[in-house]
Formats: structure tokens, sequence, C-alpha cells
């Protein structure tokens, strides 16, 4: 393939799609380990309601381990903006990919025409891992407030 026919953004989908796969799969990871571990701390209970002072407590202790994930996820990808010179600092980088992650955006952040369709790649990733967080969040609403059948 000539090099001058290549799109400019296809640096983009190289760095882009893999990042993907790569929070996805970390994010699904540590999902997986939180219930792991919540489910030993729920077992406790067998089969009764947790109790009401707790609930709270587990949704609250889950929001912001969640909150804690999705914030590295954005630290991953402010990495890769770094690396590859589309972000001139980490305050800027850490900025633009929340913003990015959340589709949020800034109006005042903005990345290099080149690397544009990036931020678009990243928006889309948001849009994955806050639904596997949702999913999530609504399995444990589930195991702490439904009573499991006898």
């Amino acid at each position: 393939m000539d090099p001058a026919t290549v799109s400019p953004w296809s640096s983009n989908w190289i760095w882009g799609l893999p990042m993907i796969v790569v929070t996805v799969a970390f994010h699904g990871f540590c999902l997986g380990l939180l219930h792991s571990r919540g489910s030993l701390f729920l077992s406790k209970w067998k089969g009764d309601f947790l109790p009401r002072r707790f609930t709270a407590a587990v949704m609250g202790v889950t929001a912001l381990c969640v909150a804690f994930l999705h914030g590295l996820e954005a630290m991953m990808w402010a990495g890769l903006y770094l690396a590859l010179g589309a972000l001139p600092d980490h305050r800027t980088a850490v900025l633009y990919s929340l913003g990015a992650m959340t589709t949020f955006g800034n109006a005042n952040l903005h990345l290099a025409l080149h690397w544009q369709l990036m931020g678009v790649l990243e928006a889309s990733n948001g849009w994955i891992l806050f639904g596997l967080t949702t999913a999530f969040m609504f399995t444990i609403m589930q195991s702490i407030l439904v009573k499991p059948h006898s």
C-alpha cells in the first residue's frame, strides 16, 4: 500500500481499537474481582435480606470502586495520548480523557486534527465501560435487595 494513500486517521484505529480491548478486558476482570469479594461479604447473610444499614454502604462502596476503576481506565487513555504526543502534559491528557470517556468533553481541550478520531474511539469505549458498570451495579442491587427463593 502506498503511504501517500493511507488515511491520516489509520493510526487512530491502530492505537484506539487495542486500547478498547485492553480497557474492556481490564474492566471485566476488575468487576469480576469486585463481585467475588462482594459475594464473600454478602454470603454472611445466607438467604436473608442484607440489613438496611448496610445496603446503602454496599452500594456506596461499589460506586466508589467502579468510579476509581473508570478513573484508572481514563488514565490508560491519557498515557496513550502522552506516549503518542497527542496532548502536551499529564494534566491535560487526564482531563481530556475523562471528558472524552464520559462524552462530556471540554470546550477548551482538543486533540490535534490527526488524533481526533481517538477521542471518538475513547467515547465509544466509555459507552461500553459504563454499560458494563450499569449491568454490574444492577446485579449488586438485585443481590442485596431481592431475597433469594428457597
